[in-house]
C-alpha cells in the first residue's frame, strides 16, 4: 500500500474525530493499516472480537471515509474485503488569523426565541434530541419547548425576533449593522433545484429578498444529528447582511438602498428581525433556518452592531 496521509482539521472534520472516539474502531483501523485487506470474519478472529461488533464499527469507519470496502469472490459466494484508506492520520489546525479585540456588540438569538410568528404547513420544529410538538401543525410554533429548537421550517409566513439594542443601552454610536444565519428552501423530501424568495426585514424595513436555490439534502450537515433522516433538509447557505450609510450588502455585494440610518436605531430600545416567505413571493419555496446543532455552521441567528 502506498503511503496515504490524511491531514484533519478538527474544527472542520468532527465526523472523523467521532469515528475515532472508540478503542475498538482504533484497533480495527490500526489492524487494517498494518495487516492489509481483510474480510470481516478475519478481523473479528484476529482481534478476538464478535463479528457483529466488527461489522458495525467498520461501517462507522466507512461512513467517515477511513475504510473502504470491495466485494470479492469467496468459497461460499462473495465476501466484503475491508482496507484502510490512509496509512497516516495527522491532526492539524489550519492557520487562522489571530483573534483580535472586536469593536462589535454581538448577540446570538436561539431559533426558538421568536416573539411573533405566522406560518403555514408543511412546517415544524426540532431540537438536537428530536421533534418538538406536532409536525405540520402551525400552532406547534407556540409550544414552550420551541426554546430548544435548532431547526425550524415552514412554507409561507414569517418568524420575528426581538434583539436588545445594546448600542443604545451603552450609549455608543453605530457605524455598521451585521446579521447572519444559515438558510435554505423547504420542500417535502429534498431538491437542490427548488428556488425560494426569502425576505429579511429590520425594524419594519425590508432590507433584502434572497432567492435560495434549493433545499440541500445531498449529504449530512456537519452538525446535523444522526437521528435526523438523510432524505430531508441537511444544511443551508450561511448568508450575511451588512448595513452601512451606503446601503445593504449581502455577502459583500450591494443589494438594496436601505441604509443604516433607515433603521433608526437611536429611536428603538430593541431591534426587530423578521425572516419569511411572503404570500406574493415569485418563488414561494418555503424556508429552513438552521441553528446550533444543525447544518454546516454551529451558530444561531447572530446580530452585530459595529461601534463607530
Amino acid at each position: 500500500m502506498t503511503n496515504q496521509i490524511l491531514v484533519v482539521d478538527p474544527l472542520e472534520r468532527q465526523d472523523i474525530l467521532r469515528s475515532l472516539a472508540s478503542e475498538v474502531r482504533v484497533r480495527i483501523l490500526e489492524h487494517l493499516t498494518r495487516q492489509g485487506p481483510r474480510n470481516v470474519n478475519q478481523v473479528a478472529e484476529e482481534l478476538d472480537l464478535p463479528q457483529s461488533t466488527v461489522s458495525s464499527n467498520i461501517q462507522i469507519l466507512v461512513d467517515a471515509g477511513l475504510v473502504q470496502t470491495r466485494s470479492e469472490k469467496g468459497r461460499k459466494g462473495s465476501q466484503k474485503i475491508c482496507l484502510s484508506t490512509f496509512t497516516e492520520l495527522l491532526i492539524a489546525f489550519k492557520e487562522r488569523p489571530p483573534a483580535q479585540v472586536s469593536n462589535a456588540i454581538e448577540v446570538s438569538m436561539p431559533l426558538g426565541l421568536y416573539t411573533r410568528c405566522e406560518v403555514s404547513a408543511p412546517c415544524g420544529l426540532c431540537s438536537s434530541e428530536g421533534i418538538i410538538g406536532l409536525l405540520d401543525v402551525p400552532d406547534t410554533f407556540l409550544d414552550p419547548d420551541r426554546m430548544r429548537a435548532g431547526l425550524l421550517w415552514f412554507t409561507r409566513g414569517f418568524v420575528e425576533y426581538q434583539f436588545p439594542n445594546n448600542a443604545k443601552l451603552a450609549g455608543t454610536a453605530v457605524q455598521a449593522f451585521e446579521l447572519s444565519m444559515e438558510l435554505s428552501s423547504e420542500v417535502p423530501g429534498t431538491s437542490k433545484d427548488w428556488p425560494s424568495d426569502i425576505t429579511v426585514a429590520i425594524n419594519g424595513h425590508e432590507i433584502d429578498t434572497w432567492t435560495s436555490p434549493g433545499d440541500f439534502g445531498d449529504k449530512r450537515g456537519k452538525f446535523t444529528p444522526d437521528w435526523w433522516k438523510l432524505a430531508g433538509s441537511q444544511y443551508g447557505d450561511l448568508k450575511q447582511w451588512r448595513l452601512t450609510a451606503e446601503g445593504t450588502f449581502r455577502d459583500g455585494v450591494r443589494v438594496s438602498d436601505c441604509s443604516l440610518g433607515d433603521l433608526e436605531l437611536n429611536d428603538h430600545r430593541s431591534i426587530r428581525v423578521r425572516v419569511g416567505v411572503k404570500e406574493d413571493a415569485r418563488h414561494p419555496g418555503g424556508l429552513n433556518i438552521f441553528g446550533r446543532g444543525f447544518g454546516n455552521h454551529d451558530q444561531d441567528i447572530t446580530l452585530r452592531l459595529i461601534r463607530a
